[in-house]
């Protein structure tokens, strides 16, 4: 029996993929198991395995298609089967929308424009009432989405675009009316990031807490460790397992708001951010309270490795508990970072500075480094932040501990 090829979700950010290579071409034949396709999603590049045996009868989106999760990409049966049914497109419409379907058929086609190649939107499924009123608003139908029949574009879906119109026309109103430029499309990851962090942003009640931490005693212990095992660990790793044994004594922090409740967690399960071309992936170390500062720095080098040529499995970047993000490398003395939902805080780390310090009554050179938490006020407050990154210092600063 032909079955349909659909689109994965393979994050648990993912709305839309985008086909990277068809391994098999129409007509080849396909076992169950065998790597179909792969794929691009907002976090990395996976390989689908065909669930069905047969012969891959049609693909319905080439190489580099984007299309949403849940469509169907291509289909496989036998030989001889008749397909023709699963080529039709889905055009069924929920009762929800019987009044935007009532009012799409009232703006039926019969006056739209008969010279469509007059019409820049011709190509476009719209209303005429709605094309009228995006030119009037100048809104570009091209960035809409319709929930008319068969995804034509009607009134009600032009009235979230009339502010993101105006606020367009206003952000570009003092730039020079010519000139060379250029639009990049955004990437599936910089769509992801664009959306989730506008959402924490307007959802997430922030607030940030900062410290300044002496790292002259963990330099010391850093370079101790690298002469004489020959592992060069990297500051981020300390921070890791400092934060993992911060994060148990203080168990507010290692939290999620699920709405009726704080999730405090038992374990430590650290995101550390990684900076792509296309923006940040976050790879998650697993039970950093169980691991020496060697082993995080062996598997971390790993994860940052395959995070940047995009071939992380999704149960290596979800379900952290905490992310720290480092910009210390780059020179930044301090940021405030966005937390990542369902996440309660996340640590941004600056770099590691020489300032004048007073030790024992005496001015001195101190290596002197910025921890900013950025936490979630719904469940944390600010005595507990502060109180986290009080022992995140006193580890830092006496950070045999760390080491053990």
């Amino acid at each position: 029996m032909a079955a349909k090829i659909l689109m994965p979700k393979l994050s648990d950010t993912m709305t839309e993929g985008i086909i990277l290579k068809w391994l098999k071409k129409e007509g080849d034949p396909v076992k169950q198991g065998e790597i179909l396709v792969e794929i691009e999603s907002d976090k990395a590049d996976m390989e689908l395995e065909s669930y069905d045996s047969g012969i891959l009868r049609k693909i319905l989106i080439p190489e580099g298609g984007k299309t949403p999760i849940g469509e169907c990409i291509a289909i496989i049966g036998e030989a001889d089967e008749d397909i023709a049914s699963l080529l039709v497109p889905e055009t069924a419409v929920p009762a929800q929308h019987q009044t935007d379907t009532a009012e799409a058929r009232m703006e039926t086609p019969a006056s739209a424009p008969r010279n469509t190649a007059a019409s820049p939107d011709a190509r476009i499924k719209v209303s005429p009432l709605a094309r009228k009123i995006a030119g009037e608003k100048n809104i570009d139908l091209h960035k809409l989405t319709g929930s008319g029949p068969e995804g034509r574009i009607i009134k009600r879906d032009l009235e979230g675009a009339r502010v993101f119109s105006s606020f367009q026309s206003n952000a570009h109103a003092g730039l020079p009316p010519s000139g060379e430029y250029k639009d990049v499309e955004l990437s599936l990851i910089r769509k992801t990031i664009a959306k989730r962090m506008q959402e924490s942003k307007q959802q997430v009640p922030h607030f940030y807490v900062t410290v300044e931490t002496d790292m002259e005693s963990a330099i010391s212990l850093r370079s101790q460790y690298i002469e004489t095992t020959g592992t060069k660990i990297s500051f981020t790793d300390i921070l890791v397992k400092a934060s993992s044994l911060a994060l148990l004594k203080n168990p507010g922090i290692n939290a999620s708001y699920t709405g009726s409740a704080v999730r405090q967690f038992a374990e430590t399960h650290i995101a550390v951010a990684v900076a792509l071309d296309e923006g940040l992936v976050t790879p998650v170390l697993r039970n950093c309270e169980r691991k020496t500062v060697g082993q995080l720095n062996e598997e971390l080098r790993d994860l940052a490795e395959r995070a940047r040529i995009r071939k992380l499995k999704p149960e290596e970047y979800q379900g952290a508990t905490f992310t720290i993000s480092n910009l210390g490398m780059f020179g930044v003395e301090d940021f405030a970072a966005i937390v990542n939902p369902p996440e309660g805080s996340i640590l941004a780390v600056g770099a590691i500075l020489e300032k004048p310090v007073v030790k024992n009554g005496s001015i001195v050179i101190g290596h002197i480094m910025k921890l900013t938490l950025s936490s979630d006020h719904r469940i944390i407050d600010g005595a507990v932040a502060a109180r986290f990154l009080l022992y995140l210092k006193n580890l830092l600063e006496n950070p045999l501990a760390v080491f053990r």
